[in-house]
């Protein structure tokens, strides 16, 4: 008798508590139910084999009705002020019409794997507002601080009728890698006044900005903010252009006097509608999808090799040898991986 079918199929049939079948979360979620559509955001980041098979089940048959919104990925260094200009941002949207969902990601201890998840807090104007709808997530111990679900989670919000989707990272990092490539919109935050503006210019995050924004641009900072927005312009033309066609641009805001806001979006409407019509956004959009198969195909291999039980022993005599000095850690490393494709 095959344990392992009999296994699988009672998993596939089994409920944890509280639970509703995946018809009942997709239709709320096409309802544009926020309880529902928080419930679902459960189950996508749910570790539990169970929820893992109701979940692509669900971001299935979603598919359809996901896909248009505007996906900006807004990023910037600490103490920026990401949170306000982001709480600013979301609620000029929606005097615009729009609604927005803003996913968050926080960053998880790597001790404890704990995360504050303060977004709500932080942003509880727009949090207020019907028209918004707040997901903060924890950043695992995925890329740079990026939720391993994002995606996924970022589906079922334009499912449920949000017409712009924004993704905070938690900072300056490898993150933005990530980010950048499920976003149609990348935009950095930066800071003037902080010692020489352009040894904050990192080469790769420059290089992926679709526009810079001077945040906290009032008061006695405005001129200074100027000189960095134009020091940033000037910087920007080292630069080959992006493939999308698009030059980007610098700008200065103040997020706590709401300046320079309207103009963010603005400027996302300009890129939209060159994207539009050179192709590059269809294009962009494909590449992505095709990027986040290999990206699960990645992070699946990688739990089967940790989830191995006969791997994780082997990886303890593996680390008992290497402080002792009997094999090398890249030969140690070679021998587990020669030892994991005999069991597949």
């Amino acid at each position: 008798m095959n344990f392992k079918w009999i296994r699988l199929l009672l998993m596939k049939n089994y409920k944890p508590k509280g639970r509703l079948s995946a018809k009942q979360y997709i239709d709320g979620i096409l309802k544009g139910d926020r309880v529902l559509l928080s419930r679902a955001i459960t189950i996508i980041e749910s570790n539990l084999e169970s929820d893992k098979i109701l979940a692509k089940e669900i971001v299935q048959n979603i598919l359809p009705n996901a896909g248009n919104s505007i996906r900006i990925g807004i990023t910037g260094v600490p103490g920026v002020g990401k949170s306000t200009f982001i709480e600013a941002f979301g609620k000029y949207l929606i005097t615009q019409g729009k609604r927005v969902a803003i996913l968050s990601i926080d960053p998880s201890s790597q001790r404890s794997k704990g995360s504050i998840l303060g977004d709500k807090t932080r942003m509880e104007e727009l949090a207020n507002l019907q028209e918004a709808y707040i997901r903060p997530s924890a950043s695992g111990d995925t890329l740079g601080g990026v939720a391993n679900k994002t995606g996924e989670t970022m589906l079922l919000c334009e499912a449920a009728g949000y017409d712009v989707v924004l993704i905070e990272t938690v900072g300056v990092g490898q993150s933005e890698t990530a980010v950048h490539g499920m976003t149609d919109f990348f935009l950095l935050l930066m800071l003037s006044g902080a010692g020489d503006e352009l040894q904050g210019i990192k080469k790769g995050i420059m290089e992926m900005a679709d526009m810079v924004v001077i945040n906290k641009a009032d008061g006695d900072n405005i001129r200074m903010s100027e000189m960095a927005r134009l020091q940033y312009q000037n910087a920007l033309h080292i630069f080959p252009q992006s493939e999308s066609g698009w030059s980007p641009v610098v700008s200065t805001a103040s997020a706590i006097k709401n300046i320079g806001i309207s103009n963010v979006w603005d400027e996302v409407l300009k890129f939209k509608h060159l994207v539009d019509e050179n192709g590059y956004f269809e294009k962009n959009r494909n590449h992505q999808q095709i990027q986040w198969m290999y990206n699960n195909i990645n992070e699946e291999l990688k739990r089967l090799f940790y989830g191995s039980k006969n791997i994780a022993d082997e990886l303890k005599n593996l680390e008992a040898d290497i402080v002792t000095s009997k094999i090398s850690p890249v030969k140690a490393a070679q021998k587990i991986i020669e030892e994991f494709k005999k069991s597949i």
